[in-house]
């Protein structure tokens, strides 16, 4: 009997299992739930996006003190449930659907959320990849090996590499899995997420820095000599080495979000256009979908 796939994860699912599972562990935690609205530091003049809302759990602590509140939730069952939970808060409103065929907000908005795991990292690209939507901040709960990947001061992927440009993400701290209901069979984490006040790369040349960083970072382990080849001659490789203030021998993956600039703005300067490596199609395709 062929097992069925999960259409966002690809993995296979168990017997059992519903195909449309979405990974999504019900947070209960009350002093979790009152810290996490706290560290998104939520005013009346915030738009706030949820995803997953669940049961209202942190919806009903959310629109205490947001302008308005949009919360995503694809559970039939616990439509109801927010509904009757929200409804005396004109500034909430449930949306009935499923988190990654949303349209963003198309004014300024923070996001928090316990997401679910299985769609962690299109989540992540749906609010990252584009720098120029109106996501500024946001706080939020996720699996811990996602969260670590996604703030480890090493970047194995381009498109992390690319978020951070425009955007600090910071890992909070760890949270158990005894703090949800289903428990998780792993721990999760908080990460805050803020929009950098000047963008290392200017908004209008994140294709052009994705094509940079997927070049780059195909070996994130290779020094940053041969990780550059192809672009840049080794002489201008040797001056840039020296702007860097690295060794020939430093990987390419352990370079800052500064030292990334620089290297940018000498591929802009002194690199002919034709030189630029350029995000390969399908690429390209998957990365503009989720922005």
């Amino acid at each position: 009997m062929t097992k069925k796939i999960h259409k966002y994860s690809r993995k296979k699912l168990s017997r059992g299992e519903p195909p449309n599972f979405s990974g999504q562990h019900l947070l209960h935690n009350k002093k979790l739930l009152n810290e996490i609205v706290e560290l998104a530091n939520i005013s009346t003049k915030d738009t706030v996006l949820e995803l997953g809302a669940g049961k209202g759990a942190l919806t009903t602590i959310l629109n205490q003190s947001a302008g308005k509140v949009l919360a995503i939730e694809n559970d039939i069952k616990f439509i109801d449930i927010l509904k009757r939970k929200t409804a005396q808060k004109q500034n909430t409103n449930i949306i009935h659907q499923d988190i990654m065929k949303i349209q963003l907000p198309k004014e300024k908005f923070v996001v928090v959320s316990n997401i679910p795991y299985s769609i962690t990292t299109p989540i992540m690209k749906m609010l990252l990849n584009n720098p120029s939507n109106g996501f500024q901040r946001g706080v939020i709960l996720m699996e811990k090996g996602a969260a670590k990947r996604f703030t480890s001061r090493s970047v194995k992927n381009a498109y992390v590499l690319a978020w951070r440009m425009w955007f600090d993400i910071r890992y909070v701290k760890e949270v158990s899995r005894d703090y949800f209901s289903p428990p998780p069979k792993v721990d999760s984490a908080i990460i805050k997420i803020t929009r950098k006040k000047e963008p290392v790369i200017p908004y209008k040349d994140y294709i052009a820095f994705l094509g940079l960083a997927e070049h780059a970072l195909k070996k994130p382990q290779f020094p940053i000599d041969f990780a550059l080849r192809g672009i840049f001659t080794l002489p201008q490789i040797k001056h840039l080495r020296k702007n860097l203030k690295v060794d020939k021998g430093t990987p390419v993956g352990t370079l800052s979000e500064g030292q990334w600039g620089i290297i940018f703005k000498t591929m802009i300067q002194y690199v002919p256009r034709f030189y630029w490596p350029r995000i390969k199609k399908r690429n390209l395709n998957r990365f503009l979908k989720r922005s």
